[in-house]
C-alpha cells in the first residue's frame, strides 16, 4: 500500500490570503485550486476534502480532472496521489447525518468520472475520515453501509423480469471503502488501539490508517495531555499491529501553532524525530500560505522521504497520573477566564466558509455552563490576550512531572519555548504562579517590541470599548507569528 506522507487540509488558521483566493474566506472553487496547488507546487500527495460542516461540493474529482488534465493524467489521482472525504458522523452530528450518506454515494460516480478519463479501473477516492470516533460500530456503520446498501443495490432487480440496477445504469465501484477513525480526546484516544482492533477482527486487511487529532484534544485537555495522549496512542497502535498482523499506519493531526502541534517547514525534522512510528503528518493552512513556497516544498520533500520506525516508549500509568492532575487544573483556568476568550475571539477574521459543528469541549463545557469558540479562534483569542494557552496549567506540573514531561516528550520543551516568544508579561491573564513556575523551569519572555506593541494596542481598545481596530490588530500579529491560531 503506497501511503501519503503530507496531507493538505482545510483547517482555517492561516493568517495570509492565498494568492489564489478570490476573497480572504476561502470556499468553492477557491479550494478546487488549492488541492491542485497543494499537489503541484507544494508537493503534498494527500487532500483531504472536508465534507463536513460546509456547503459540500461532490464534483471535485470531475474538476480536479477537467481544470488541470495535464497534471492530472501525468499524476494518477488515487494511485500517485490521494484525495480522501472527511465526512460527518451521525452519532455526534445529527443535523447532518445525511451528507455522509449524499458523500459515499459520489463515490461510485467519481470512479465512473475518472475511469473516462484515465480509460483504467483506478479509483480517485476509496477512503474516508470519520471525526470524533469513540467506538468501533461507529466505524463499522460506514464500513458495511458503504458495501451493502450502496455496492450491493446493483445487483437487484427492481422487478422480477427486469434487468438489474447495474444493467441499467452501470457498474458500482469501487466495491469497498476504508474507513480512517479520526479520534478527537483522550478517553477516546487512550482507547484508540482496542477500538481498532474490535473494528478489524471481522476484516480481512493488510493495512489500516488511524488518525489522531491534537488540537482539540489540547483545547480539551490543555497541551501536555494532548502530547501524552497522541505518544500513549502511537505506542498501543504499535503493538496492535505487532499483535494481529495488520500494518496500521497513523495519521497525526499538527497546526502550526504549538498548541495545536507546532508543525511549520521550520520545525518539520524536530516533529518528524518526536513521532517517528507517524507516517502522515497534517499540512493545514497556516504551513501552506503562511510561509515561502521554496520552506512548505523542502520540508514536505523531508517529510515524504524521512524513514518511519517503532513508536516511542511511554510510561502510561506515570503519563496517565499526570494527564489527569494537569487536566483539571487546566480546564479550572479556562472557566475562569473564558468570558475574555469569547469576547476576543470575535475579533479571530474567519479564514473559510464554515458552519461549525459542535466541539468535543462543548460535550463537557455544557456541564460546567460555558461555552467556546473552536480550537483556532480558541488559540487565536488567547495568543491575542498575551496568554499563550502552550502556558496554561504550566504551574500544575510539579519538578519531577516536568522532568518526565520534557523527557518523554522534548517536543513540548521546544513548544513552551516558542510560546514564549507571544508572551506580554502584563497581561492580566497571567498569575504570578504561571510566572514563577516558567523562571523556574529557565523559561525567559523572548516577545519582540513589535509584537508587544500590537498586544498592548489589543488590550487598549478593549479597555476603551473601541473594537473598530481590533481585528486588524489581531491579524498583524498572526502574521508575525505565520499562523492565525
Amino acid at each position: 500500500m503506497n501511503v501519503p506522507r503530507c496531507m493538505s487540509t482545510q483547517h482555517p488558521d492561516n493568517a495570509s490570503v492565498p494568492f489564489f483566493a478570490s476573497s480572504s474566506v476561502l470556499a468553492g472553487e477557491d479550494e478546487i485550486r488549492e488541492a491542485y496547488y497543494a499537489f503541484s507546487h507544494l508537493g503534498c500527495d494527500e487532500q483531504m476534502w472536508d465534507v463536513e460542516g460546509k456547503e459540500i461540493d461532490t464534483h471535485v474529482v470531475k474538476k480536479l480532472l477537467t481544470y488541470y488534465p495535464e497534471y492530472f493524467q501525468e499524476n494518477v489521482l488515487g494511485r500517485d496521489l490521494r484525495l480522501t472525504l472527511r465526512v460527518p458522523n451521525p452519532a455526534v452530528e445529527a443535523a447532518e447525518a445525511k451528507i455522509l450518506l449524499e458523500t459515499l454515494e459520489s463515490i461510485p460516480r467519481s470512479y465512473d468520472v475518472a475511469r473516462l478519463f484515465y480509460g483504467d479501473d483506478v479509483p480517485p477516492i476509496f477512503e474516508v475520515i470519520l471525526p470524533m470516533t469513540t467506538s468501533a460500530r461507529c466505524i463499522d456503520r460506514v464500513y458495511r453501509y458503504y458495501a451493502d446498501h450502496i455496492i450491493a443495490r446493483q445487483k437487484i432487480r427492481l422487478c422480477e423480469d427486469d434487468i438489474t440496477v447495474a444493467e441499467w445504469i452501470g457498474t458500482f465501484a469501487p466495491e469497498r471503502i476504508q474507513v480512517i477513525p479520526l479520534f478527537e480526546d483522550v478517553p477516546a484516544m487512550l482507547a484508540a488501539a482496542s477500538i481498532v482492533e474490535k473494528y478489524l477482527s471481522d476484516k480481512e486487511v493488510d493495512d489500516q490508517r488511524v488518525f489522531l487529532a491534537r488540537s482539540d484534544t489540547a483545547m480539551n485537555y490543555g497541551l501536555v495531555s494532548a502530547v501524552f495522549a497522541n505518544k500513549i496512542a502511537l505506542a498501543e497502535l504499535d503493538q496492535l499491529a505487532q499483535r494481529i498482523g495488520v500494518r496500521i499506519h497513523p495519521i497525526l493531526g499538527l497546526g502550526s501553532a504549538p498548541f495545536r502541534g507546532g508543525l511549520t517547514p521550520r520545525t518539520a525534522v524536530r516533529v518528524g524525530r518526536e513521532y517517528p512510528s507517524v507516517v502522515t503528518f497534517t499540512i493545514q493552512s497556516a504551513f501552506k500560505f503562511d510561509n515561502p513556497i521554496e520552506e512548505v516544498h523542502a520540508a514536505c520533500e523531508y517529510l515524504k522521504s524521512r524513514k518511519i520506525g517503532p513508536a516511542d516508549p511511554i510510561d502510561t500509568e506515570r503519563a496517565l497520573e499526570i494527564i489527569d492532575r494537569y487536566s483539571q487544573a487546566y480546564r479550572k483556568r479556562i472557566t475562569e477566564i473564558a468570558p475574555y476568550i469569547n469576547w476576543m475571539a470575535k475579533y479571530v477574521p474567519s479564514r473559510r466558509a464554515r458552519k461549525l459543528h459542535i466541539g468535543l469541549f462543548g460535550y463537557a463545557r455544557e456541564v460546567n455552563g460555558i461555552t467556546l469558540p473552536r480550537a483556532i479562534a480558541f488559540t487565536c483569542a488567547l495568543l491575542s490576550l498575551g496568554l499563550p494557552p502552550e502556558l496554561i496549567a504550566f504551574d500544575a506540573l510539579t519538578r519531577s512531572d516536568r522532568e518526565f514531561v520534557f523527557e518523554t516528550c522534548p517536543s513540548v520543551y521546544e513548544q513552551i519555548r516558542d510560546a514564549m516568544s507571544y508572551v506580554d508579561p502584563e497581561s492580566p491573564l497571567m498569575t504570578e504562579s504561571l510566572r514563577r513556575a516558567l523562571a523556574d523551569a529557565g523559561f525567559e519572555c523572548q516577545t519582540s517590541e513589535e509584537y508587544l506593541f500590537l498586544l498592548r494596542r489589543i488590550r487598549a481598545e478593549m479597555e476603551h470599548n473601541n473594537t473598530a481596530r481590533i481585528s486588524d490588530h489581531v491579524v498583524r500579529a498572526a502574521l508575525i507569528r505565520r499562523f492565525l491560531g
